[in-house]
């Protein structure tokens, strides 16, 4: 996978923060980091993805601009959940002229939203021996979706260069830190406030994805309820902090309960992988997101569906200078930058 020179600063706005990588592009496709910022968000900032006030958002971007005194204004950012599809499809084989006269006709076929209210992308990904067509990898978005995130950042003063997908973002960061290769079939999780985006790739190439609405809010909700403590102390107890006058034996069940819901959801979407591909086996998870390091998730998983189970390395093949950036924040937000990281090695020179 090659990465082109010119900068940009991968922005990755999710349910409680926003996420900020700028990378360096050096010889042989290296990279170091130049710029790492987080900033929270109140809660009912976002909700079920949706921007319900954009100028907290565009603040939280602004501070860690000047915290990190970052000076890059091309922004790569990325969207999910509902309002995107992503398909590979079949289509009668033709050249890429023909197809890009014809592919919204196409793509009317297999999208549930109005053509006219959606922007579409797509690729071909190669032809298929013997059937006369070739498999496209087909992308709609909503166009409010699309306008939701470009005008946070218009609003922070920046330029929204590229809008990718999340699970691609992923799976960009995964294919340069990991160097897949062959046919081992990894699951990749990225497990966030209020969702899941579940990437599947045999080596670096895709072969599924689909948005899960479910995250770690629901260990919080849970235990906010189940324990009646606030959000704050649920938030520490899910991270396995210490809080006064809790029951263990009470948050562990509440846990179990949660994970229980999560497997169920990925076991769901499992099985539709294997019933409408030809990849019948999942040989390795490694989880990303705000939630990854929830305490006994990975344990979970890794006994439910019997694969071992680690957390995402955002930085495994990206240098970092340790007097500017601690190992110890390195290796504490590592997993929660995965998709800012991925969108860092972006550039301006790609299409949206």
């Amino acid at each position: 996978m090659l990465f082109k020179s010119k900068q940009i600063v991968g922005l990755d706005i999710g349910s409680t923060s926003v996420k900020i990588v700028g990378l360096k592009p050096g010889k042989k496709n290296e990279f170091e980091l130049l710029h790492l910022g987080v900033e929270q968000l109140a809660p009912d900032t976002i909700v079920d993805g949706a921007i319900m006030a954009k100028l907290p958002v565009a603040e939280a971007i602004n501070r860690i601009y000047n915290l990190q005194g970052i000076k890059v204004n091309h922004v790569a950012t990325s969207i999910s959940g509902h309002s995107v599809i992503v398909k590979k499809v079949n289509l009668p084989a033709q050249s890429p002229e023909e197809l890009s006269e014809s592919i919204m006709w196409e793509a009317e076929q297999y999208i549930p939203f109005d053509i006219s209210d959606v922007n579409v992308d797509y690729e071909i990904l190669k032809s298929v021996p013997g059937t006369g067509t070739i498999e496209v990898l087909l992308v709609a978005v909503k166009k409010e979706k699309i306008s939701d995130h470009t005008s946070v950042i218009n609003l922070a003063g920046k330029v929204p260069s590229i809008v990718d997908i999340d699970a691609f973002a992923l799976l960009t960061s995964y294919v340069f830190n990991y160097q897949p290769t062959g046919q081992t079939v990894t699951a990749l999780l990225n497990i966030g406030a209020s969702i899941t985006n579940l990437c599947i790739a045999k080596g670096s190439e895709l072969l599924f994805t689909r948005d899960i609405s479910i995250g770690g809010n629901q260990y919080t909700d849970f235990l906010q309820k189940g324990l009646s403590i606030s959000f704050e102390e649920a938030e520490k107890v899910k991270r396995g902090a210490a809080v006064g006058g809790v029951n263990e034996a009470e948050v562990h069940r509440i846990m179990d309960s949660v994970s229980e819901i999560i497997e169920l959801e990925i076991q769901k979407t499992f099985d539709f992988f294997k019933a409408t591909t030809t990849t019948d086996r999942i040989d390795r998870m490694i989880l990303s997101g705000g939630a990854a390091r929830t305490r006994g998730l990975s344990e979970h998983l890794s006994q439910k569906f019997e694969v071992p189970v680690e957390i995402f390395n955002s930085f495994k093949r990206i240098t970092y200078n340790p007097q500017k950036f601690d190992s110890s924040f390195i290796n504490d937000i590592s997993p929660r930058v995965a998709i800012a990281v991925g969108l860092a090695m972006r550039s301006t020179e790609d299409k949206w």
